[in-house]
């Protein structure tokens, strides 16, 4: 019996499907994000199948297991990030905003690997530019004489075809909503494609052990395009962050089956591409001003790294019946956790004030142990009244005005010494014993007491 062929409509943002075409995603919300496709159906079930599956072994969980060699890549900030470098035969997912340096950076990292004692060979595909457009970024990088292999096509067949022919080490595509599949009936960059091409692509690099990179473009609120399973299907997930205005790039790892999650890499973009930069913390501080109100500094941990930033806050008299809570780097409701606490515990009052908070640098912080330090700021500006240039702040604070402990205190005081910085502010619960510097460090367990700082 032929098969009947069969229509779905799968959002192009989350993946979900439906049997009929509708305005707006259920799933995610989105309007116009519905995108026909086209599916068969099997002219019987397979419960109804003579055909029976075969008995599948089981294992212990305490048995011999094969050990990889990772392939560095040259780089500190990418082997951090991935673990120790990059595991053969692992799909790695890149995305980032549009301009943000993705390209840039796989193809210095192409030019560094294939450049390597061995020669491996690296192969760069391109679906969205000329190879005389490739040529002209890599002599701006400086490693047009590296042996990569450069290609630029969108057919997946003939990618596959070529592959299967070499042995590659590093395989990189750029990107993957460019890339078709002939045998699949929709345009490239839909769900279906998307997936197909992802698919095949994955199990090529399964089977014969090279790295691939596949280059995501992003949404207007930042999460890779096409369908969720993409992310499932990869074994690491990186995203390219920083603003336009800043010439800061943090690569973040935000899935990784060979590693941490919460490790970070920070690059600096400069005029032969990018840069990694080694001391994060002085970069970020380089442009600070002290005596200053509004302006702190925060010992903050990503993953096993210590990075200090500076946390800026101005406090104005509003002019608007709602006042503005404007923030960048930061987590807004978290900004208004902050708030509600200060004026309940402490007696401050923002009803008539807008309040603005910024991490310099493009920097964005996610740990609670910054609350403290954005307290601190808001309040300077409240009363302008600076804080000591020479000190440092961490510590999360609770809902009743308590101040709790943070993870690795020792490390975020070694790293503030490091860079002359002799005052702290912590939380009461730092054992003074595991302090390995000559800080002086002010403890403080409630929010109340930071009004001591400033009467």
């Amino acid at each position: 019996m032929a098969k009947k062929p069969s229509v779905q409509y799968v959002c192009r943002e989350c993946g979900a499907s439906y049997p009929k075409w509708q305005g707006k995603c259920d799933a995610c919300g989105q309007w116009n994000t519905l995108e026909e496709e086209k599916i068969e159906q099997a002219g019987f079930s397979i419960l109804n199948t003579k055909k029976k599956g075969s008995m599948i072994e089981f294992v212990s969980l305490n048995g011999t297991t094969q050990t990889y060699e990772r392939l560095k890549t040259g780089i500190k900030e990418i082997d951090r990030v991935s673990g120790g470098g990059l595991v053969p035969g692992s799909a790695i997912l890149v995305g980032g905003d549009p301009g943000i340096g993705k390209s840039t950076l796989l193809l210095q990292i192409a030019a560094g690997i294939a450049s390597k004692q061995g020669n491996p060979e690296c192969f760069y595909i391109s679906g969205e530019e000329a190879l005389d457009q490739v040529r002209i970024r890599a002599q701006r990088l400086g490693v047009a004489e590296s042996p990569v292999k450069l290609a630029s096509t969108t057919e997946v067949k003939d990618i596959i075809a070529t592959l299967e022919k070499n042995k590659p080490s590093v395989v990189i595509i750029d990107s993957i909503q460019t890339m078709y599949l002939e045998d699949v009936e929709s345009t490239p960059g839909s769900v279906s494609q998307v997936r197909a091409c992802a698919y095949e692509l994955i199990k090529l690099a399964k089977k014969k052990g090279f790295v691939l990179f596949l280059v995501g473009h992003v949404t207007k609120q930042g999460a890779i395009a096409g369908p969720r399973i993409l992310e499932h299907m990869v074994d690491t997930v990186l995203y390219f962050e920083g603003e336009r205005g800043h010439h800061f790039r943090i690569l973040r790892a935000v899935k990784n089956r060979y590693g941490a999650t919460d490790e970070i890499g920070v690059f600096e973009m400069q005029d032969k591409g990018l840069v990694e930069v080694e001391n994060p913390s002085a970069l970020f501080l380089a442009e600070r001003q002290g005596n200053v109100s509004g302006s702190c500094v925060f010992a903050g941990i990503e993953g096993s790294r210590p990075l200090l930033v500076e946390i800026q806050a101005l406090v104005s008299q509003s002019g608007y019946a709602a006042p503005k809570r404007a923030v960048v780097g930061w987590d807004s409701n978290r900004l208004s956790m902050i708030l509600a606490v200060l004026e309940a515990r402490c007696g401050y009052n923002f009803s008539g004030q807008d309040v603005y908070l910024n991490v310099a640098g493009g920097l964005k912080i996610s740990e609670p142990a910054a609350d403290l330090a954005v307290a601190m700021a808001v309040i300077s500006s409240l009363s302008n009244k600076p804080l000591p240039s020479d000190m440092v702040i961490f510590g999360e604070i609770g809902l009743s005005g308590e101040i709790r402990a943070v993870t690795q205190p020792s490390l975020r005081l070694k790293e503030a010494a490091k860079l002359g910085f002799t005052n702290a502010i912590v939380p009461t619960s730092f054992k003074k014993e595991t302090k390995q510097t000559d800080m002086s460090c002010y403890e403080i367990g409630n929010v109340h007491r930071l009004i001591n700082w400033f009467n």
